[in-house]
């Protein structure tokens, strides 16, 4: 940090948002998920992380709200050669099942979804192992995806350290889906799994506005375990003039002392996100999403680890505008990379 100057444009050659530091000397490791294995409607969130980081040399370093958290050292890890290739095969079989007609064999859908559940559970083991591995070097970590089925690994390793923490879920989608389309680990079943196959204890979900009648039923069957605030009843008792700050306070309130924030950017209002992989009206405001993850910290609550997808800067390269998800990605990972660094 010596010859490191926070007010001038990012070198070429540094890190993520400019900064210069290396995975030993950071504090908060970044580890970038490039999956998008099971989406089923719009692509590109697996080059999301690539596109975050492009971006993040455009983000200036001082927080008005934060100063310079930056100092205690953020760095992500080289981008992985070998999830990039699982990604693209399993992809090729996952669109077998996504693209069947009664003219496919069933014996190749069932093959097919075999194989894409097989290498999502070499995914979640790849996660898992490197979260654990940062988490034990008293590192804080950060997840970069991707797809939202991305941070299933991080989720497992997190408890483990912190078995008493729970989940602030911002998201358009419940994810609550039992193997959905028969993928195991698919994006829209991430919190069931974690559910289903975690100690979590409790998970908050907020500004969730696409879901199915299965979903509803089985938050309603774990309501000791789950908590939603749907994005339809927050917009009614806004027009019934309760201010934002006191519905992040009844949000809150559901939270445990140590929190993990898993951030789709679908949560947000679709004009962030315009390319992200699954866009739904409605949702919250940027500011607003800051504003309650910064009340999360003000209420002597530790914002732990976090996890960050679905940011896609469109299909290909040529998409008109797409770099304005990245953007907005770059900037919002920067926030929650302040707020986790926070009371390090």
């Amino acid at each position: 940090m010596n010859n490191f100057d926070p007010n001038a444009a990012a070198a070429k050659d540094s890190g993520i948002f400019g900064l210069p530091f290396t995975l030993e000397d950071a504090k908060l490791v970044l580890l970038p998920v490039p999956w998008e294995v099971t989406t089923s409607y719009g692509g590109g969130t697996s080059r999301g992380p690539q596109a975050i980081f492009e971006a993040s040399k455009q983000v200036d370093l001082f927080d008005y709200d934060l100063g310079n958290f930056y100092e205690s050292g953020i760095a992500m890890t080289v981008l992985s050669q070998e999830i990039q290739n699982w990604n693209t095969k399993a992809r090729m079989m996952a669109e077998i099942v996504i693209g069947a007609d009664s003219n496919t064999p069933e014996a190749a859908i069932q093959a097919a979804i075999q194989e894409v559940n097989t290498y999502s559970q070499k995914l979640n083991h790849y996660v898992y192992t490197e979260t654990k591995k940062f988490l034990s070097q008293g590192k804080m970590v950060g997840i970069v995806g991707g797809d939202h089925s991305t941070p299933f690994g991080a989720i497992q390793a997190f408890l483990e350290h912190y078995p008493q923490m729970g989940i602030l879920h911002i998201d358009a989608h419940a994810d609550l889906r039992d193997a959905f389309e028969g993928f195991e680990h698919s994006h829209a079943s991430i919190m069931h799994n974690v559910i289903s196959r975690t100690p979590l204890t409790k998970l908050v979900q907020v500004g969730i506005r696409d879901f199915c009648e299965e979903e509803y039923n089985f938050i309603r069957l774990h309501q000791s375990r789950i908590q939603t605030f749907f994005d339809s009843a927050i917009f009614e008792q806004k027009m019934h003039g309760k201010g934002w700050s006191a519905i992040c306070d009844e949000i809150i309130q559901q939270l445990p002392g140590e929190v993990y924030i898993s951030f789709d950017i679908d949560g947000l209002d679709p004009r962030f996100c315009p390319h992200t992989g699954t866009p739904v009206p409605g949702g919250l405001d940027f500011q607003e999403a800051l504003y309650l993850i910064k009340k999360v910290t003000q209420s002597g609550r530790k914002v732990i680890g976090f996890d960050l997808n679905e940011v896609s800067p469109g299909t290909d390269n040529t998409e008109e505008n797409s770099e304005w998800d990245a953007n907005v990605g770059a900037r919002l990972l920067y926030k929650l990379c302040g707020y986790t660094l926070l009371n390090t």
